[in-house]
């Protein structure tokens, strides 16, 4: 997909996306066989609903239709949210994610594993687990520090909310 029809479409779906309530946050067109699918990401900070998603979804099939944006052939459109393991890119995704583990690829080399606990305009706050039975340690990073940050699963984390139920 060339710029100018990435941002062509960026321009013209994203006013949508906004008065949904939802982030635009990727936009992209691969070609499957003869057919192109235009996939559109969407988020906000208190994650997306399947019936907010078939709302943005119903408004971009709309314009779409009255514009020649995606050109004459045939295409699929598909509206999704980020997903579990996302990548974080902008402050709005550091947000969005403190409280979540998250492996970091540092600008220096090396990764880190470690919790969000805080975002500020300069970087983060993390905890980073402790290994072999010691305690966790915190530790400040920067945004300059970090090469590449993705949210990692887990599968058998307490809620933390339960745990200090649990505690009480």
């Amino acid at each position: 997909m060339s710029t100018t029809q990435s941002e062509r479409l960026r321009e013209l779906l994203e006013p949508l996306v906004s008065s949904q309530g939802l982030d635009l946050e990727e936009i992209a067109v691969d070609s499957v066989g003869r057919k192109r699918v235009l996939r559109v990401v969407v988020d906000s900070d208190t994650g997306a609903d399947l019936d907010q998603i078939a709302d943005v979804s119903r408004a971009l099939s709309a314009k779409l239709d009255e514009t020649d944006a995606m050109g004459e052939g045939e295409y699929t459109l598909e509206v999704g949210t980020p997903g579990a393991e996302r990548l974080l890119t902008e402050h709005r995704h550091y947000v969005r994610a403190v409280d979540r583990l998250v492996k970091f690829q540092l600008a220096e080399g090396g990764e880190l594993v470690a919790r969000i606990m805080k975002v500020d305009d300069d970087g983060l706050d993390l905890e980073v687990p402790g290994v072999k039975g010691r305690k966790a340690t915190s530790r400040r990073l920067d945004f300059p520090d970090i090469a590449k940050a993705r949210v990692q699963v887990e599968f058998s984390r307490k809620d933390s909310k339960n745990e200090k139920e649990e505690e009480a």
